[in-house]
């Protein structure tokens, strides 16, 4: 039996263990939270990329997920309701994908989700090895990420856990 004592030191390694996971996440961002971050810079969207350029997260990302990052991102309404030039959004856009770290796609998981456009965000987070995913959209992702030991996030609650 421990004694009180000997319960707060292993309380202690506890909390710095969880600590130290905490610090070293890889998460995978829906595109839905990308544009949100380009769009409020002051959104928690926006935070979560500030919290990875720190190192509190790692981003991993995939070249079709990096693609379609541009794609919409570049679009004229976005970029106008960012109030961004052409110039800034490729800034942004080349900022976001260089802080990521590459994910080959070994395997296609397809189909698992009801919105085909999802299985690329899907594959990254799998192929990846992602702790989490973060979106907007939880709802059509379901219980699917968790299967394959992926915790769906939205931005608020994922930043939440990297300011912890």
């Amino acid at each position: 039996m421990l004694r009180g004592s000997d319960r707060r030191s292993v309380h202690t390694v506890k909390h710095r263990i969880r600590y130290d996971i905490v610090c070293d996440v890889r998460v995978v961002l829906d595109t839905d939270v990308v544009v949100a971050a380009m769009r409020s810079p002051a959104g928690a969207s926006a935070a979560i990329l500030r919290c990875m350029r720190e190192g509190a997260a790692t981003l991993v990302l995939s070249v079709p997920l990096a693609m379609e990052y541009e794609a919409v991102c570049k679009q004229a309404e976005q970029r106008l309701a960012a109030g961004l030039s052409e110039r800034q959004v490729d800034a942004f856009v080349t900022a976001v994908i260089a802080m990521a770290e590459p994910v080959r796609s070994h395997f296609l998981w397809r189909p698992q989700l009801r919105d085909p456009g999802d299985e690329m965000v899907l594959e990254a987070a799998v192929n990846g090895r992602a702790d989490a995913l973060v979106t907007f959209n939880a709802r059509d992702y379901a219980d699917v990420p968790a299967r394959f030991g992926v915790e769906l996030l939205l931005p608020r609650e994922a930043i939440g856990r990297m300011r912890t």
